[in-house]
C-alpha cells in the first residue's frame, strides 16, 4: 500500500505543537508495518538550517495557483524507513517562523497545490494521501476539482484528520478564486462556504473518503456543538466515514531507563532513580527539597480551554495541601500574570516558569509525582501520556483522549492508571487532588503499584498504525487487515520450533494476553487452546511463558494479587 502523508509540520524537522509528534511518529510505525510511506511537507528556513547538508535536490517544476505561477523545488531525505519530501519556495517558506503571517492562507494554498501537481514526480503514485488540519485541506479539493479533467487523479484517495476542529481555516468567499484558483461553484454550492465564509476544514471533511479524529471520544465529542464549533452538522452528515484513532508516542523515545535527557535514569523495576529526579528538579526550581511532599506538575499552554480558569479559582486551597506546584508554559497574558504572582505567594512551594523548555519540561516530566491536566477541551494530549511512562500519576478531566488513555483509579479493585474527574468544576478537581495526595501520602505501597500501572501503559503507535491501514485498505478497496490477524496465530504455532529466536517475535501479544496471565497460571494454555488446536498447546505453553513473566516483572504487586483475591471473593 503507498501512502503519501502531506503535513505542515513534523519532528524532528519542525516543531510547533502535538501535530508534529504525530507526523513524526506515526509514518515510520506505518512503514515498520509493510507500508510504502512518504511523506511532504514546506522546506522551512528552520529546516534548511539544521538538515540542509543532508537534502537531496530531486528536481523543480512550476505551480499554478490562480493567476500565479510559482518555483517549487522537491529536496528528499531517507529516515526511518520512510522517504521525507520537503516542497521549496523562498517566498512562501523562507521565513523564521512556520506560521502565524498575514498571508497563511496563500503560503497553505500553495503547499496544497504543489502537492497535488508534484506527484508525477516522487518515487510512487500514491494511493492513499493523508491529510493534516486545515493547512492540508486544499489537498482532497484540489484533487476532485483536478480528477475532472485529468484521469489519474481519480484513483488517489485521501484522509483527512482533524488535530483541533477550533482551526478550521477561513477566509472571504470574495477571494475563492483570485487566492485559491477555484470556480464560485466550490461556494455556491455550499461544499466550502459555512457562517459566509469560505471554511476550508468544511470542504475537506465533505470531500474525503475518510475522516479520522485523534481519539474516539473526541470522535463523539465533534458530533456536540460545544466542541464543534459549528461544523456539528457536517460531522453528524458524515458520519459514516468518520473515525476515532488514538494517537500514541514514541516509546523509545520516551523511555525513562534510557532517556539521556533526564538526570538519572530509571525503570520500573527500580524507581530509586526517580527520587533523585525529584530532588534535582527541586534544587533546579528553588523548591524546598521534602522527598516526602508531592510535586504537582502542570506542563501545558497557557490558555483557556487547558482548564487553568479551574486551577486559578482553588489555588490557594491546594496549596494548602501538603504539596509543591510546578507550573511551566506560556499563554494568554492573565494567565501568566496570576502564575507569577501566587509564586510569589507561595515562594520555595511553588515555581512558575512562563516558557517553553524541552529540557524542563523532562526534568519535571521524571521529577513530579502527579500530572495536573483539567483540560475543558482536548482533542488527544500527549502529555499525560508521556507523564505516565515517566511514573509520574496523572489528574485529568474526563474529556477527548484524556478519558481515552486515563482510567479511574479504584482502590478496591486495585485498577486504574490515573484519577479522574467528569464535571468542569473546579471544586470536582480539588476533591481528586486531594484524593491524590491521600493516597500518596498515607498509603504509599498503594500509590506505588498505581504508578507501577501508569508506567506499564502501552501508547505505542503499532496500534494506531493497525488501525489506520485498516481505513486506507476500506477505501482503497484492498485487504490489509486479516492478514495482520493471520500472522499472530501463525507466529504462536512456531515458537517451539526456533525458541532463541521467538521471545521477541512473541512480545507482540503479550499486552493483551499478559493480564489473563498474571490471574493465575492455569489461564496461559486455556487461552492458547482457544486459538490453536489442543495437541499443540502445550508446546507453545513454556515459550510464552517468557514474556509474561517480564511483564510481571514490571507489575510487581500490583496487579497479580488484587486480582486473585478478587477472583476468592
Amino acid at each position: 500500500m503507498r501512502i503519501l502523508y502531506a503535513t505542515s509540520e513534523a519532528a524532528p524537522f519542525c516543531k510547533t505543537g502535538g501535530l508534529a509528534d504525530v507526523a513524526g511518529s506515526l509514518p515510520p510505525a506505518l512503514a515498520a508495518a509493510g507500508a510504502d510511506v512518504a511523506v511532504v511537507l514546506p522546506l522551512y528556513q528552520k529546516v534548511k538550517e539544521r538538515f540542509g547538508d543532508q537534502l537531496y535536490f530531486e528536481c523543480y517544476d512550476y505551480v499554478d495557483l490562480a493567476w500565479r505561477h510559482s518555483y517549487c523545488g522537491l529536496f528528499s531525505l531517507q529516515r526511518d524507513g520512510v522517504t521525507w519530501y520537503f516542497l521549496d519556495n523562498e517566498q512562501y517558506f523562507g521565513r523564521p517562523e512556520l506560521y502565524g503571517y498575514m498571508d497563511d492562507g496563500e503560503r497553505f494554498a500553495f503547499f496544497s497545490r504543489a502537492v497535488v501537481r508534484m506527484l508525477g514526480h516522487l518515487k510512487f503514485w500514491p494511493e492513499v494521501i493523508h491529510c493534516n488540519d486545515w493547512q492540508t485541506a486544499l489537498v482532497p479539493i484540489y484533487l476532485k476539482d483536478d480528477g475532472v479533467r485529468e484521469d489519474r487523479y481519480r484513483s488517489v484517495r485521501t484522509v483527512l484528520t482533524v488535530h483541533n476542529i477550533e482551526y478550521q481555516g477561513r477566509f472571504n468567499p470574495y477571494i475563492l478564486g483570485d487566492l485559491f484558483g477555484l470556480d464560485s461553484g466550490w461556494a455556491k454550492d455550499g461544499t466550502l462556504l459555512m457562517d459566509g465564509d469560505v471554511n476550508l476544514l468544511k470542504g475537506a471533511i465533505l470531500c474525503a473518503d475518510a475522516v479520522t479524529a485523534v481519539s474516539p471520544t473526541y470522535a463523539n465529542e465533534l458530533k456536540m456543538p460545544y466542541f464543534a464549533h459549528h461544523l456539528e452538522g457536517i460531522i453528524n452528515k458524515c458520519d459514516y466515514k468518520l473515525s476515532g484513532v488514538l494517537n500514541g508516542i514514541d516509546m523509545k523515545l520516551y523511555d525513562p531507563e534510557t532517556d539521556p535527557r533526564i538526570a538519572v535514569n530509571y525503570s520500573a523495576k527500580d524507581m530509586s532513580g526517580k527520587d533523585e529526579d525529584k530532588a534535582v528538579l527541586q534544587r533546579m526550581l528553588g523548591l524546598r527539597e521534602e522527598p516526602h511532599t508531592p510535586i504537582v506538575a502542570v506542563v501545558s499552554r497557557l490558555v483557556s480551554h487547558k482548564g487553568l480558569d479551574l486551577i486559578c479559582e482553588v489555588l490557594h486551597d491546594m496549596m494548602e495541601l501538603p504539596i509543591q506546584l510546578v507550573v511551566l508554559g506560556k499563554g494568554d497574558r492573565k494567565y501568566e500574570e496570576f502564575f507569577h504572582w501566587a509564586a510569589q505567594q507561595h515562594s520555595g512551594r511553588m515555581a512558575v516558569r512562563l516558557d517553553y523548555n524541552e529540557e524542563l519540561s523532562m526534568a519535571i516530566y521524571a521529577g513530579a509525582d502527579l500530572f495536573l491536566m483539567p483540560s475543558k477541551s482536548e482533542p488527544c494530549g500527549l502529555s499525560q501520556m508521556i507523564a505516565m511512562r515517566y511514573g509520574t500519576v496523572p489528574i485529568v478531566r474526563e474529556t477527548g483522549g484524556l478519558k481515552d488513555t486515563v482510567q479511574p483509579y479504584e482502590s478496591w479493585r486495585e485498577s486504574g492508571n490515573g484519577f479522574t474527574f467528569a464535571n468542569y468544576s473546579s471544586g470536582d478537581m480539588l476533591y481528586v487532588i486531594r484524593e491524590a495526595v491521600y493516597l500518596y501520602k498515607d498509603y504509599p505501597e498503594a500509590f506505588g503499584r498505581l504508578r507501577q500501572r501508569a508506567m506499564n501503559s502501552d501508547f505505542s503507535w503499532e496500534r494506531s498504525a493497525q488501525e489506520y491501514l485498516r481505513i486506507y485498505a476500506g477505501i482503497t478497496g484492498q485487504h490489509w487487515a486479516p492478514p495482520e490477524r493471520t500472522e499472530e496465530p501463525a507466529d504462536a504455532e512456531t515458537v517451539p520450533a526456533a525458541p532463541a529466536e521467538q521471545p521477541a517475535e512473541a512480545a507482540a501479544p503479550t499486552p493483551e494476553t499478559a493480564p489473563e496471565a498474571e490471574t493465575a497460571e492455569t489461564p496461559v494454555p486455556e487461552a492458547e487452546t482457544a486459538e490453536a488446536p489442543a495437541p499443540e498447546s502445550p508446546a507453545p505453553a513454556k515459550p510464552r511463558r517468557r514474556p509474561a513473566a517480564k511483564k510481571e516483572t514490571k507489575k510487581k504487586g500490583t496487579a497479580a494479587k488484587p486480582r486473585k483475591t478478587t477472583a476468592a471473593e
